[in-house]
């Protein structure tokens, strides 16, 4: 076995292995042996991977220094850049509170609109592949959005005031080179129907007009106000629900829209210049339905013409005509002049220093003879009302229009409102035709709102109440935070007088020139007008103003609704024809709303009843 291992290693040493070059017994190495050529070996590879590990060492140590510099230096400017940039790509927080009507619909909101922006230099595809894409979005041609994708490179705006919605379903497109901008923007949900009420805001978040400019301070919210969070904040529709307050106003959403649509068919049908219709609570002055026309749409005030942007309803006068006859009529009754009773000759035409004043149905019927005051008014006799007047002194007459304010504003809560004028006492008391004019409703000037004022001073007991279309900042549950301030009522007249005129009125709506007014089972009182309006240069000419005033129910009187039409059309246009058969829409819709029982068969008791006097004088068209 020795030998046998002795023999094994020799010829290991030996190099006698298949293909092994010999080895020198003493194991030099080959390359040493004399006379024999070998291969070189390659250099060793621990130069190479120290460099290596080196080169990842070193890259390693930059990295490091780069994140701790991020972290450490830039780290609190770097977190403050993201923060405000995801605040940039949520929506903005909400700028005013929203503006409800009493049943908490929404009349004006804050809502999020997206501007978007294209840059071609980032897109993946072709302009005309994206702009294909996008067309049914924005619902424009792609031939459009081809043309402005290959105006420029970037900054290319696409498109404005883009939905929520559309923006959501945009980005998720995955586009690359679409920016969507997000901007506040006021939202009016009912357009038209309440422009010259509620205003506007424009386009840089700046109120111009209505209750937005002159409530801006209680609807603006407190800056700093946490209504976005950190990271993307989309809306929930349209609306951001972080209001803390809202503005609810007096008016009702069905009831405008009934009396605006109303409205606008009367204007349609005798090619009206413009109209109102309003509606007011007789005890309190809040106002339930203001409708004008024309109007204008809020989300689009820049197209309508600046005449419809005021609310001439308080900013411009007119005279009342015939309607402000009861009020006249109160004003005899309350100073002792006249008695429910008493009876008045009207001659159908007399003559007034150098003025001839007669009734409106004179020429057609020449009629004439002794009218109750109850007639004076169911027939409109002009002729009448300036004897009634004539009972008291001139004086006494200026003096009452003075207490009931002419010459003052309502105090109504919207912006604008101008006092009408009216003549000094010495121009009233030297000009005989002057108290003539102004027992009949002409020759003074008032706006819409003041006469809706003075009937429903008439209508309520005498109390002379204040108009008004706010309630209040209501939170979420409807409980007020804030309530405007209001004067008190001031009583004008007995409400023996109210009583006695509102039977008188009442007999206009039953057999008068208010027939058209009549709705079945409710009382109604009501008086109708149409005045000569005067021209530019100080004289009646062709055009006329019409207007009905209807109280109801008379039994226990809540709501007065004054319509007044400028310039209707057609030889049939008067008070009676034109602005009743308005008021009646109004005030069918009103007693459902309203909930307004008919009213019951029984007497009413305490209130004066008079019963016509027989006479030869016919009804007035007025």
């Amino acid at each position: 076995m020795a030998s046998f291992l002795k023999s094994s290693a020799t010829r290991w040493t030996r190099g006698d292995r298949a293909g092994g070059p010999p080895r020198s017994r003493r194991g030099t190495p080959p390359s040493r042996v004399p006379g024999r050529k070998t291969k070189r070996r390659p250099p060793a590879l621990g130069l190479r991977a120290a460099l290596i590990w080196g080169l990842l060492i070193l890259i390693a140590l930059v990295l490091g220094i780069r994140l701790a510099h991020l972290q450490l230096i830039q780290g609190p400017e770097l977190r403050d850049r993201a923060t405000q940039q995801q605040r940039q790509i949520g929506a903005p927080p909400l700028a005013r509170s929203p503006i409800v009507d009493r049943q908490g619909n929404l009349l004006a909101v804050d809502r999020v609109m997206y501007t978007l922006y294209g840059h071609p230099a980032l897109f993946h595809q072709p302009p005309g592949v994206v702009a294909a894409t996008l067309s049914p979005f924005l619902e424009r041609p792609a031939s459009d959005l081809t043309a402005k994708l290959r105006s420029q490179n970037t900054g290319v705006r696409l498109a404005d005031n883009i939905s929520a919605e559309v923006a959501r379903r945009i980005r998720q497109l995955r586009l690359d080179g679409l920016e969507l901008i997000p901007q506040q923007q006021r939202f009016y949900p009912q357009q038209d129907s309440f422009g010259p009420i509620v205003g506007f805001v424009n386009l840089d978040g700046e109120a111009q007009t209505g209750l937005e400019l002159t409530q801006q301070e209680r609807l603006a919210i407190a800056p700093g106000k946490p209504t976005v969070v950190a990271g993307p904040a989309l809306p929930v529709g349209n609306l951001r629900l972080d209001s803390p307050a809202q503005l609810q106003l007096t008016l009702d959403t069905r009831l405008q829209q009934v009396a605006q649509d109303a409205l606008q068919d009367t204007l349609a049908t005798f090619g009206a210049k413009r109209g109102t219709v309003m509606v007011m609570d007789v005890n309190t002055g809040a106002l339930h339905a203001l409708a004008v026309a024309p109007s204008f749409d809020p989300n689009r005030y820049y197209e309508a013409p600046l005449d419809r942007l005021r609310n001439w309803v308080v900013t411009d006068f007119y005279e009342p005509g015939s309607t402000l006859k009861p009020v006249n009529v109160a004003i005899a009754l309350e100073s002792g002049a006249i008695q429910p009773n008493d009876v008045i000759y009207d001659e159908g035409r007399i003559q007034v220093d150098d003025w001839t004043i007669q009734n409106a149905d004179y020429e057609s019927s020449g009629r004439s003879g002794s009218l109750s005051i109850t007639q004076v008014m169911q027939y409109s006799s002009n002729v009448g009302m300036v004897h009634i007047m004539e009972k008291m002194p001139t004086a006494d007459f200026y003096q009452w229009l003075v207490d009931l304010e002419f010459g003052q504003s309502t105090g109504i809560d919207l912006p604008g409102e101008v006092p009408a004028p009216i003549k000094t006492r010495e121009q009233f008391l030297n000009s005989r035709v002057d108290a003539a004019t102004v027992a009949f409703g002409q020759g003074v000037v008032m706006t819409p709102m003041k006469l809706l004022q003075l009937q429903a001073t008439v209508a309520n007991g005498g109390r002379m109440v204040t108009p008004h279309v706010l309630r209040g900042l209501v939170n979420e549950v409807g409980d007020l935070r804030w309530q405007p301030l209001r004067p008190a009522p001031t009583q004008v007249f007995s409400p023996e007088t109210s009583a006695a005129v509102l039977a008188m009125m009442e007999a206009v709506v039953r057999d008068g020139t208010g027939k058209a007014a009549q709705i079945r089972g409710y009382r109604i009182a009501g008086k109708t007008g149409t005045a000569q309006k005067v021209t530019a240069g100080g004289y009646y000419g062709d055009g006329r103003i019409t207007s009905f005033v209807g109280i109801l129910p008379v039994e226990a009187p809540r709501f007065v609704v004054l319509a007044v039409i400028d310039e209707p059309q057609g030889e049939n246009a008067y008070g009676s024809t034109v602005a009743a058969p308005l008021v009646k829409k109004v005030m069918e819709s009103l007693v459902v709303l309203e909930g307004i029982p008919p009213s019951s068969t029984q007497a009413l008791g305490g209130v004066w009843v008079v019963p016509p006097t027989p006479s030869t004088a016919g009804g007035a068209p007025d």
